[in-house]
């Protein structure tokens, strides 16, 4: 039984137009009586076979979704190109919220509306870098929000860094992953997707160099 006055929250990100991974966290969003569910930006990316798919599932939703690099139309003559470009059009690069009385901000990479770089935590491995955390805490000193939400380097992590609690649900598709966080309470569940385990951090050797060059 779910405690009074309490907000549950999905957090989904970096979708990459695959619809089976995505529909699962949706379901699961479903079954754990989430109030709203937020998506980290990265709808698009690698093969859109199944963006306007994609797309949809996340506008019946009711998500809300900030933009990522990936969330722009690369191919205008691919069909439903007018609903994918109005789409894409309408993302925000950052949302501000409060939510019960928790500040929230969500950015697809890094604040204040980043798109690329990211926030890089963990080694290939999954193991927390501490001298990147260090990093962090610097850069995010001047941060005010109390719940941090962002995607883009496909590693799965809650961390406070300062005061703020660092959330990246990791990807749907490459990370097989997606969280609930719970407010005010400030407390995350990991959920798995595809009956795959979680991989916390995926790609590395790519994204070091993303995040670092």
């Amino acid at each position: 039984m779910r405690k009074l006055m309490t907000t549950r929250i999905g957090i989904i990100s970096d979708t990459h137009s695959s619809t089976a991974p995505l529909a699962e966290a949706l379901e699961i969003f479903k079954t754990e009586n989430v109030d709203s569910i937020i998506c980290a930006g990265d709808v698009a990316g690698y093969g859109e076979d199944e963006l306007i798919q994609t797309i949809r599932l996340l506008q019946h939703s009711d998500c809300l979704i900030v933009s990522g690099n990936h969330d722009v139309l690369t191919e205008p003559e691919i069909k439903h190109a007018d609903e994918i470009k109005h789409f894409f059009d309408s993302l925000p690069d950052f949302i501000e919220l409060t939510i019960e009385g928790k500040r929230i901000y969500i950015v697809h990479a890094s604040p204040p509306r980043q798109q690329h770089g990211g926030i890089k935590l963990l080694d290939k491995y999954g193991n927390l870098i501490h001298e990147q955390l260090q990093i962090w805490q610097q850069k995010l000193r001047d941060n005010a929000h109390d719940v941090l939400i962002v995607g883009h380097t496909h590693q799965v992590f809650a961390e406070y860094i300062g005061n703020t609690l660092v959330i990246n649900p990791g990807s749907t598709l490459y990370n097989h992953s997606c969280m609930v966080l719970s407010l005010p309470d400030m407390t995350i569940s990991r959920y798995a997707l595809e009956h795959k385990a979680i991989i916390k951090s995926w790609n590395w050797g790519l994204l070091f160099n993303d995040v670092n060059g």
